[in-house]
């Protein structure tokens, strides 16, 4: 099967390629400079030419708080540059998966949110976001959206690594406490995809680590795990102001995973292990 994978050089799309390739597929990854999202043309011309089954669209905006002073640019990436591989993959008869994210809820419920429960986005990333899911449903008859969470990996910076930073820095920080969610590791990730693209159930998937945690909880288990000593004191959203609102609930219910006889997703504190042996590995 041949697949193609926008934002091959980002966090996910760097392991999802590796991890297609060692399974055996035909992959394509492109990056910013093989292909430009924004740009229709150039995404017919690249796609009609190497024409894949399956197109994982990865490539986002995702500077979360820069989008809320950037407007036009998150929307471009989000929103148009998600039609554009739509309109291709509808016009080359590919399977499109869109990679999308917990930000489209507002974060205001109490329990894991279900993937038909109804869309509220804040900020400015979380509503361009939501726009090409909405673009994706009307422009692509095979889609699978996929909303995963707090993601991290061995590529690229992200919260285990900075707390780690500061882990070696500090003798103690303040981590918000009142953000509730589930982080989720790339390899995971890559490796749910690679299931999900290798079917015809198409819809609306949510797709993170099984299991939920603050962000404190999160950090608590970092230094837990990696033996590192600091006093971790939990902190409200109040005391550290973004210009991004953020979800204060934001976990999701697996429930098209189970419903359409797919293996969950391993626990959130197994991931984390797995990442931290990975990275000493690579640090070594």
């Amino acid at each position: 099967m041949k697949v193609a994978v926008t934002g091959a050089n980002g966090q996910l799309g760097k392991d999802l390629v590796g991890i297609l390739r060692s399974r055996g597929f035909d992959v394509y990854g492109f990056g910013r400079d093989e292909l430009d999202i924004c740009n229709l043309d150039q995404c017919q011309q690249v796609l009609t030419r190497t024409r894949p089954e399956v197109i994982i669209h990865s490539a986002a905006y995702t500077a979360v708080d820069q989008a809320e002073s950037d407007q036009d640019r998150a929307y471009e990436v989000n929103a148009f540059g998600t039609r554009n591989i739509a309109v291709c993959a509808n016009e080359i008869g590919a399977k499109l998966v869109y990679i999308s994210t917990d930000y489209v809820f507002d974060g205001t419920g109490q329990v894991p949110y279900k993937e038909f429960d109804s869309t509220n986005p804040n900020g400015v990333y979380g509503k361009s976001k939501h726009a090409g899911e909405l673009l994706t449903r009307s422009l692509c008859h095979k889609f699978f959206i996929v909303r995963t969470s707090w993601v991290y990996g061995l590529h690229g910076n992200n919260f285990i690594k900075t707390m780690l930073k500061l882990g070696k820095e500090r003798d103690s920080l303040k981590v918000v406490n009142d953000q509730i969610g589930s982080p989720t590791y790339t390899v995971d990730l890559s490796h749910f995809l690679v299931e999900l693209i290798q079917t015809e159930k198409y819809g609306i998937y949510h797709a993170s680590n099984s299991g939920v945690c603050s962000w404190f909880d999160f950090a608590k288990a970092i230094f837990d795990e990696s033996g590192l000593e600091i006093k971790v004191e939990p902190c409200t959203t109040d005391e550290f102001p973004r210009p991004a609102p953020r979800p204060k609930y934001s976990a999701m219910d697996h429930m098209a995973i189970r419903l359409n006889g797919f293996a969950d997703i391993p626990p959130w504190r197994d991931a984390l292990k797995r990442f931290l042996e990975q990275l000493q590995h690579l640090d070594a």
